[in-house]
């Protein structure tokens, strides 16, 4: 009788010791700590960032794809303000596919960049009447817009590139204007491109070249820490983020690794990478973040990014917590 008593008083402590786990760790989370993903208002994805005077203003495609719909869905591009990474500011739509009248759609990535107190945005749509994807850019005065197209007409055709047989090669492009005023335009699927700009910020300055990375997919973003520069870019797919180094932005590259594994619940990885107020931050996105989201319907996130002393980077560890 005694031992089927403690057996019992034993059965009863085991069934109650799980309650009483749970009980314990579900009072140490604080949703409200729960940073990520930093846009909760709609899915948002191909982040790119700008740090202008004291504010980072994040620009983004909006996709729009419904539950039951399996692909992109992408007619504009919004933009996000912060002076401190944390509470971010929404702006009016600033620019939309439509906008561009030689373009039949589709607003996937691309980058802001100021140069003499005007705004360039490079972008990614699907050309009217050249088969493909093609890069335009839009002018502002404003880091929040409205802007126009510069051109009337794209940059970047899918005829002008050889280097893949695709006709989604000419996407994601980051710009990036070196210490001594040059800027350079890189972008790519499959295979990576990049050509000098002229001045203007306008017009390409020479012919377009090719660069070999291991694994390269798409999403190509250039930033410099001291005396390296970094091309950081969406590594096979399912995608990843991998990056080179180099001492000189016309390369020889040199393959670094890893920088950010998969994002959860999401095909696709894009980066952008900022430093600010003396802090490197590395922003995101991933489909896990919001209800119903996915490859499709995505969401934006930021978490810090660190150097080792050799200036390779070390691995971001993607966090619901994000900046705190």
């Amino acid at each position: 009788m005694k031992n089927t008593i403690t057996s019992l008083s034993l059965l009863v402590l085991l069934a109650c010791f799980p309650v009483v786990q749970a009980q314990s760790n579900k009072t140490q989370i604080d949703p409200k700590k729960f940073n990520n993903p930093i846009i909760k208002d709609q899915y948002t994805g191909d982040p790119a960032a700008l740090v202008y005077k004291d504010k980072v203003y994040l620009y983004a495609g909006h996709d729009e794809a419904p539950n039951d719909f399996n692909f992109y869905k992408m007619n504009e591009w919004v933009v996000y303000s912060s002076s401190d990474m944390k509470k971010w500011e929404s702006h009016p739509v600033p620019l939309k596919a439509s906008d561009f009248a030689w373009a039949k759609g589709d607003a996937w990535a691309s980058q802001v960049i100021e140069r003499n107190g005007k705004f360039y945005w490079y972008v990614t749509v699907e050309h009217g009447s050249v088969p493909g994807k093609a890069i335009g850019i839009a002018v502002s005065d404003s880091p929040t817009g409205p802007f126009k197209d510069a051109l009337g007409k794209a940059l970047i055709t899918n005829d002008m590139t050889k280097f893949a047989n695709i006709s989604w090669d000419d996407i994601d492009p980051t710009v990036y204007i070196d210490t001594d005023g040059q800027a350079y335009l890189f972008w790519g699927n499959t295979a990576c491109h990049y050509a000098k700009l002229k001045d203007n910020m306008l017009e390409l300055d020479g012919a377009i070249q090719h660069i070999d990375l291991p694994h390269f997919t798409e999403a190509p973003w250039i930033h410099k820490h001291k005396d390296w520069y970094y091309l950081s870019y969406a590594y096979e797919f399912p995608e990843k983020i991998a990056y080179a180094m180099s001492k000189s932005i016309n390369g020889p590259w040199e393959f670094k690794g890893i920088l950010n594994e998969l994002a959860g619940n999401s095909n696709t990885n894009h980066q952008a990478i900022i430093d600010f107020k003396g802090q490197s931050y590395f922003i995101y996105h991933n489909g896990a973040s919001i209800p119903n989201g996915g490859s499709f319907r995505r969401s934006v996130c930021v978490d810090k990014l660190y150097y080792n002393k050799d200036g390779t980077m070390k691995r971001v560890v993607m966090t619901s917590e994000g900046i705190q």
